[in-house]
């Protein structure tokens, strides 16, 4: 049996999800429940890292997971200076151990996501943070790459065509189309992916705040002050108004929600069921979205990663070069290795089919088809 490791890093949460070759009867990859923890670090007097931490007295490390950032925190941990990039490798091996117990061998896969929108020298940067801290046979997939890849697990194989992924984390709204099916390319990214922080959980708290005149002594009767059926007005009014950035999306890629098959939707803000169903009612193509979304991206980059244990490949590692002190890293195989994890994301026609399987949830909403898995 093989096994695959997810990892989701997030600047609110970071998610771990295990998945394991054989699956259910349909061929679905399974594993174990998601863990998650807050994106939080601490280092105690060893210099040892401890995830998910607010400790009473002393100071977590917040806020670094997003490397675009103009100033993004660092840490100085003994003699060391930790980049933003060493800190989000830092939580990867830290979750990873914890969730397996041990350093991961040669046969457990492993894949860790990162947001859509990096460049290609913030990847570099956190993939030598990934090497430095021991996980070299580690993958970086964009996100949307991995949900996409749950999605057909879920409810694939899927025919070809364009998935719209809508992103609604705590942090801020990303918006992606992505193509999928046989004989996708191997970067199956089409435009630009878009990003708005306007959009989101921390945007929506901070929205109802406003409405509620929230002030430091009010905290307590937050909820008291806006019912449940004005918060749910609150978020549709939110979910409205970001529609605008799936049209411009769509614009950028000069298409047409005409050309867009589904809406796959992920993110921790993701949870109510008026998102989906606001969703499915505005751009009148099916949703799905998973019972918590928030796992989505984990769960697929494990699925990602159990694939790519079943068929390992041998990867050349990188040789450094000392030159008049300065290090020159060759990356011998960098290229075709890149070409290898992207490729990645066409392996999802694979799986079995399985819409219309037990397990699997439809809500009909006003025409729209929600799909969730059930328990």
């Amino acid at each position: 049996m093989t096994v695959g490791l997810g990892v989701s890093i997030g600047t609110v949460n970071t998610v771990c999800a295990v998945s394991a070759s054989g699956g259910d009867a349909k061929g679905r990859a399974r594993g174990g429940p998601p863990i998650t923890w807050r994106t939080t670090l601490t280092f105690d007097s060893t210099g040892t890292a401890r995830v998910g931490r607010i400790p009473r007295h002393g100071r977590a490390i917040t806020e670094f997971a997003d490397l675009t950032q103009r100033t993004a925190p660092t840490a100085r941990v003994g003699h060391r200076a930790l980049s933003a990039a060493d800190l989000v490798a830092t939580v990867a091996d830290s979750v990873i151990r914890q969730v397996i117990g041990a350093k991961p061998d040669a046969g457990v896969g492993i894949t860790i996501t990162h947001p859509v929108g990096y460049p290609a020298e913030r990847v570099e940067e956190l993939r030598d943070a990934l090497d430095a801290v021991g996980l070299p046979q580690a993958r970086l997939v964009a996100e949307p790459i991995a949900a996409t890849a749950w999605l057909e697990d879920r409810h694939g194989p899927l025919m070809p065509g364009l998935t719209l992924v809508y992103d609604l984390g705590g942090a801020g709204l990303t918006v992606t189309l992505v193509r999928v099916g046989a004989g996708c390319p191997v970067d199956p990214i089409v435009g630009e992916p878009l990003r708005s922080t306007v959009f989101g959980g921390r945007a929506f708290g901070a929205l109802m705040a406003r409405r509620a005149h929230w002030g430091a002594t009010d905290a307590p009767t937050l909820v008291g002050v806006l019912s449940d059926a004005k918060i749910t007005e609150l978020r549709a009014a939110h979910i409205r108004k970001s529609l605008g950035l799936v049209y411009e999306c769509l614009r950028v890629a000069d298409v047409t929600m005409a050309d867009v098959d589904r809406v796959l939707v992920v993110g921790g803000a993701a949870r109510p069921p008026e998102v989906a169903g606001l969703l499915g009612e505005a751009l009148a193509r099916p949703v799905f979205v998973a019972r918590d979304p928030e796992r989505t991206i984990a769960e697929g980059a494990a699925i990602l990663s159990c694939r790519a244990a079943a068929a390992p490949i041998a990867i050349t590692h990188r040789r450094v070069v000392w030159i008049g002190g300065a290090r020159l890293r060759r990356r011998l195989t960098r290229a075709a290795v890149t070409t290898v994890v992207a490729a990645a994301g066409a392996l999802f026609a694979a799986t079995a089919v399985a819409s219309d399987a037990p397990g699997t949830a439809v809500i009909d909403a006003g025409g729209v088809c929600i799909v969730a898995p059930a328990h």
